[in-house]
């Protein structure tokens, strides 16, 4: 049974040293329901004083990185920031709520360690069939497993995480002992769900409706905007980035490629060997793989039409010739169809680059290799641009924290790279789906408010806005006005040259307008009324939402109090739940604004041609 459990029950032990905290905090608290360089340094950062290990640290990471690559096949330096920024998440709260817990004096004891393990499994051991009778978890076959030699072998592991959870749930117990709803806040968000308007709605956008001429701004305008408002201009951190890249993209030869390879294999299944063992061997859709190519009943609108054409008109349980879609070639069987619909095994077969154009692109890739990856010398993609023929181009600002966006799409590892670099240094060999990249990281803009000089444009910009938004006030009272002798909002609209629209029914919560100062407009809007002019540029920011609005009440459908109080005891039960969360979120956003925290993670986590170049001055210090 222990093999049988241990393959089984691999991702039950991920969860428990992982993401277990989630569940049992919440499932036990009751918060659910109504009751240097790496080689000199030893941590990696500190939290309230304390220090955290640099070793233990790496191999949680390394433990999650690894668990993520088998779940999902992600890797690259993108995938490793992610994990290793959660890791880093999880362990500074760790150590803040350890903290809390020697503050509060809270403890557990081996009988509760011991009670919780026994009654409360996880939820992925209830999925193990060692544990099921008759397809339902048997809580006595879990706690007779737990007893046997083979379960004794997981308590020690269990009874530490189960420590750890126990006192959480205690602590976030503590945490929303006072969280109380009101019937009347209930009401609220249950009116703010189930009450629906329709509105007519004009938007004057300043922009297009106001020319410029009309609002002239003045250098010391501009100035005296910048001095009141400087939080408005603070910039992030950002990089910008030169690059050079080579296409990854099929050619013709590789098109031919595959559709030879289509061929063989079809001619593979004509001879005898079974459809489904080839699919398995051959496909690469990874989904259909899996199940011998097995598509299911599916309707043709599901598939590109070159697909649903051919396998709207094959004969049953036969094989059609390869025929070609934006995924590849495909060789389909059809074993039922009916009206709109059919079911259908296929084996998919890509086009990618292969044989002489592989070759002539891993030899370029080499040259990148060579030139210019991962070195510290300014012009080194300029030789490399030189040699290869290949142009320069650039990229940013790219913030940190996002990724590198250029002509050929979404890079990855780029924009984790290019603040983890210097100015002049350069990115490894990048392989995208399309092509290959080297960056060079050539400027690192710093995160703050920068002088007045370099942001004056947008000063302007930002003035002659509020001036602009002045005057489509102006426009929208006029058009009020004509409303108000009997003309209708739709025919005002139209005869000053503005689009009117009828928006909704919608709720609240599900409202078609992003702004809160727009969704009140339109719910303070009675039937038959026209509200005054909303300005909502600066509550939507940079949204498409901005302009100044008039809103015509058309209809308007009232929440069903009779509703409301028949469901009253599950809506309390779910706003308490709600509420709960949002007090032990809020609780620990607490814990981490008053923590002082030391993030060495940056001095420890190099590019490759950093360590390189730490590596060479190590060894020429030891000659």
């Amino acid at each position: 049974m222990m093999q049988v459990f241990r393959n089984a029950a691999k991702p039950v032990i991920y969860v428990l040293t992982v993401s277990f905290f989630a569940w049992l905090v919440w499932d036990l608290s009751g918060l659910g329901s109504n009751t240097g360089g790496i080689l000199t340094n030893t941590t990696v950062g500190k939290v309230n004083g304390q220090s955290i290990d640099l070793r233990a640290f790496d191999q949680q990471v390394q433990n999650q990185i690894s668990a993520e690559q088998q779940r999902t096949g992600a890797k690259g330096r993108d995938a490793i920031e992610d994990v290793r920024n959660r890791v880093w998440d999880q362990v500074v709260q760790q150590y803040l709520l350890d903290g809390e817990f020697k503050r509060l004096g809270l403890a557990v004891s081996d009988d509760e360690i011991a009670d919780a393990i026994r009654n409360v499994p996880p939820p992925e051991a209830q999925q193990v069939a060692t544990f099921q009778t008759n397809a339902k978890f048997d809580i006595d076959k879990y706690q007779r497993w737990l007893r046997s030699a083979e379960g004794q072998a997981f308590i020690p592991g269990l009874e530490l995480q189960y420590k750890a959870q126990l006192l959480q749930a205690k602590l976030f117990r503590s945490v929303v002992s006072d969280v109380f709803v009101s019937d009347a806040t209930l009401w609220e968000r249950f009116r703010d769900e189930r009450e629906r308007v329709k509105v007519g709605m004009v938007r004057i956008d300043p922009e297009a409706s106001v020319n410029d001429q009309v609002a002239p701004v003045t250098a010391q305008e501009a100035e005296a905007y910048y001095n009141g408002h400087k939080d408005e201009f603070e910039r992030k951190q950002a990089a910008y980035l030169s690059y050079i890249t080579v296409s990854r993209v099929p050619i013709a030869s590789d098109t031919v490629a595959a559709a030879i390879r289509a061929k063989a294999i079809r001619a593979e299944i004509i001879k005898g060997a079974p459809f489904e063992e080839v699919a398995t061997r051959e496909s690469s859709d990874s989904a259909s793989r899996a199940l011998g190519g097995d598509l299911g009943e599916v309707k043709k609108t599901d598939y590109p039409a070159q697909f649903s054409d051919v396998a709207m008109t094959l004969p049953l349980n036969t094989l059609s010739e390869p025929v070609l879609t934006s995924f590849g070639y495909h060789i389909i069987k059809v074993e039922s169809r009916k009206g709109d619909t059919f079911k259908a095994r296929h084996v998919l077969i890509p086009i990618e680059v292969t044989g002489t154009h592989r070759e002539q692109l891993d030899a370029i890739a080499d040259s990148l290799e060579t030139l210019a990856a991962e070195k510290t010398d300014p012009a080194a993609i300029d030789t490399a641009a030189r040699a290869l023929h290949l142009t320069i181009e650039k990229a940013g600002p790219v913030l940190q924290g996002n990724r590198v966006v250029v002509a050929q799409g979404v890079v990855p590892d780029a924009g984790v790279w290019a603040f983890q670099a210097k100015p002049g240094e350069h990115s490894e060999v990048i392989e995208a789906p399309n092509a290959f990249f080297v960056f060079r990281l050539d400027s690192l803009q710093k995160k703050g408010i920068p002088a007045f000089g370099a942001v004056k444009a947008q000063a302007e910009a930002k003035v002659r806005l509020g001036k602009k938004t002045t005057e489509a006030k102006r426009l929208a009272e006029k058009l009020a006005k004509q409303i108000g002798t009997g003309t209708t909002l739709a025919q005002a609209a139209k005869t000053m040259g503005f689009d009117y629209r009828e928006v909704g029914p919608f709720a609240r919560l599900s409202a078609p307008l992003g702004s809160p100062v727009l969704i009140g407009a339109a719910f303070g809007t009675q039937k038959g009324q026209i509200s005054p002019p909303i300005d909502a540029n600066s509550a939507a920011g940079e949204s498409s939402d901005r302009g100044v609005y008039l809103f015509e009440g058309l209809d308007r459908t009232a929440a069903d109090s009779a509703e409301f109080v028949k469901g009253l005891v599950g809506i309390r039960q779910q706003a308490l739940s709600t509420a709960r969360r949002s007090r032990v979120n809020a609780y620990v956003a607490m814990l981490k604004d008053k923590a002082t925290l030391v993030d060495k993670r940056s001095e420890i986590y190099k590019t490759a041609a950093q360590n390189a170049a730490l590596t060479a001055a190590a060894a020429g210090r030891t000659r």
